[in-house]
């Protein structure tokens, strides 16, 4: 678990997501899945996501490295799945489960705590380019998922692994590799569409986010944890910002 968890992430996904539990609990619960789906797809990005995997009422998902729980709680709320949330950080599966009353295991991407073929669905947004092996994580997701099962990923891609001002953590796969790694850890991929085809978060939404980073910031601001973490979330930022790098989401079926 270790090696899949360095420690600027550990501090995001650990530290801050105990901070963002607090921030929700006084700026009120409707604010609860705006904060929790910061780094991942906008609502219509998962509304592709929920639609591409054949989500509906009372499908088990499983969202492996799903932080704080939002996507999860998002597929739960539009469709009436039925989620769970892996994560490797304590820290985040206890604010998804506060927030949301999500059930959480704690667990890596690279050893997750499920059984074979238990699930119909997995999703796994923002998580590959954080780790270094990554055909063991998507291995793993071939293993829990169903025969034909679902996999949604979202998945920040660059033409080389580590372009100019990349957190230190962070190795981004190209797409062609992507694909590559798909099929070669038994995957077949349907359906392809970048982030920027999506229209961004309604502007509730974005007033909601904007509302936690200032409890942050007024909260935390002169905690090194906090401008750690910050850094790590600018510079991803400004790669995007600049096309260096690109958000892609997938569906592929498992073979």
């Amino acid at each position: 678990m270790a090696d899949l968890v360095p420690q600027r992430m550990a501090l995001e996904f650990d530290t801050v997501a105990g901070w963002t539990r607090g921030a929700v609990a006084e700026l009120g619960p409707d604010h609860a899945l705006p904060a929790a789906c910061r780094g991942s797809a906008s609502p219509a990005g998962l509304d592709w996501l929920v639609e591409a995997c054949g989500l509906g009422p009372g499908t088990r998902l499983a969202d492996v490295g799903g932080g704080t729980g939002g996507p999860a709680a998002w597929a739960r709320r539009r469709v009436g799945a039925d989620p769970v949330v892996v994560d490797p950080m304590p820290g985040a599966c206890r604010t998804a489960a506060a927030l949301f009353g999500l059930p959480t295991l704690v667990g890596a991407g690279d050893a997750v705590p499920l059984g074979d073929g238990s699930f119909p669905v997995c999703w796994c947004l923002g998580v590959l380019c954080t780790v270094e092996d990554k055909a063991a994580v998507l291995a793993e997701l071939h293993r829990v998922l169903c025969p034909g099962g679902s996999l949604g990923l979202l998945v920040f891609v660059a033409d080389t692994e580590r372009p100019a001002g990349s957190p230190e953590e962070n190795r981004f796969p190209s797409a062609r590799g992507l694909r590559r790694l798909l099929h070669d850890t038994g995957f077949a991929i349907t359906d392809e569409a970048s982030l920027t085809a999506f229209p961004p978060s309604p502007r509730d939404w974005q007033d909601c986010t904007a509302r936690v980073e200032a409890v942050l910031d007024r909260d935390h601001g002169d905690d090194p944890r906090h401008a750690a973490a910050r850094e790590q979330s600018d510079r991803i930022g400004r790669l995007i910002g600049d096309g260096v790098v690109a958000g892609l989401l997938v569906h592929a079926l498992s073979r």
